[in-house]
């Protein structure tokens, strides 16, 4: 009887293809603005009773609500896309790389950022020492911490894994794109899909692109500066492999414009499929209205 009520009001979302797999060109991540289980849940449950059978699972939170809805709704075909920081996997000197956050950070302050973002990027911007060569030499994939973080997902619910947050871009920026390579390795040996994800499009894309992953996450709306959004969108638009939008709606502040936004996002950089957060029933409502114009896309294809 559940499972009827959920068809009753099921709309079909437009499908792409990843590594093999189909999935919606638009996952849902949930972000209640209470971050609790029972908000998670039920903002899920929700989006799933409209159609969406691809969610984002960055949290303990978010995979526990999703597999009670699993569960609950008797669906295997549900997939969820992991998320590691790749922090988790190097470590220096035998400690994790997290206990030198500040030297990390001051690092790629002074070293790689442009003055004129200095501010935007690091509102407050880290003054301490700098990692020396020989300490950036000396990182080491930590197979050890890496694979406990992995050990959140299941490959069989949740087939896809990004490894990123701001380590993948600090790490492409000191020059250990070696590493993330260690750890897509890692992810595959697990039966995991890998998928890099980043922060700065402009800087990241270019450095990341000989890692072979399923696909690119990074963000890519009007009001988050990439370094410079013209320069995202020549890169993004010449670049031959899945790009996935990460909070294309800019944490809902383009909600209102969703329908421009997205048809930027799919029309004209023709990415694969975006990352979308919802925090309330209502931003659903808006989003469905807009989602059916949206189309699938198998196979993947870059034109134009």
């Amino acid at each position: 009887m559940r499972i009827e009520v959920y068809r009753m009001i099921f709309m079909h979302l437009p499908i792409a293809i990843l590594e093999g797999k189909k999935i919606q060109r638009v996952i849902f991540s949930i972000d209640p603005p209470s971050p609790t289980l029972q908000n998670t849940y039920f903002l899920m449950e929700k989006v799933y009773q409209r159609g969406s059978w691809c969610f984002n699972l960055s949290t303990a939170r978010h995979v526990e609500s999703f597999q009670r809805l699993r569960e609950r709704v008797e669906d295997e075909t549900l997939i969820g896309f992991g998320h590691i920081e790749a922090g988790s996997g190097v470590s220096l000197m035998g400690k994790p790389i997290h206990q030198f956050e500040s030297k990390v950070a001051s690092t790629i302050a002074r070293n790689i950022v442009p003055k004129d973002l200095m501010r935007r990027l690091f509102p407050n911007p880290p003054l301490g020492d700098v990692l020396t060569q020989k300490e950036i030499d000396r990182m080491r994939f930590d197979p050890s911490r890496f694979s406990q973080a992995l050990s959140l997902y299941s490959s069989k619910e949740v087939p896809f894994l990004q490894i990123g947050g701001k380590y993948s871009d600090w790490l492409l920026g000191l020059g250990r794109v070696d590493l993330l390579r260690e750890m897509v390795t890692e992810t595959k040996r697990k039966n995991f899909i890998p998928i890099f994800s980043g922060q700065w499009a402009t800087f990241v894309l270019p450095k990341a692109k000989s890692l072979d992953v399923a696909g690119y996450a990074t963000p890519v709306n009007k009001r988050k500066s990439l370094f410079d959004l013209t320069l995202a969108s020549d890169i993004i638009k010449k670049f031959d492999r899945p790009i996935i939008s990460l909070d294309p709606l800019s944490k809902g502040r383009l909600l209102k414009k969703s329908e421009e936004a997205l048809s930027f996002l799919f029309n004209e950089l023709k990415i694969h499929s975006a990352i979308i957060e919802v925090a309330s029933e209502d931003q659903i409502e808006v989003l469905w209205r807009v989602l059916e114009k949206i189309p699938s896309l198998i196979p993947f294809r870059k034109t134009g």
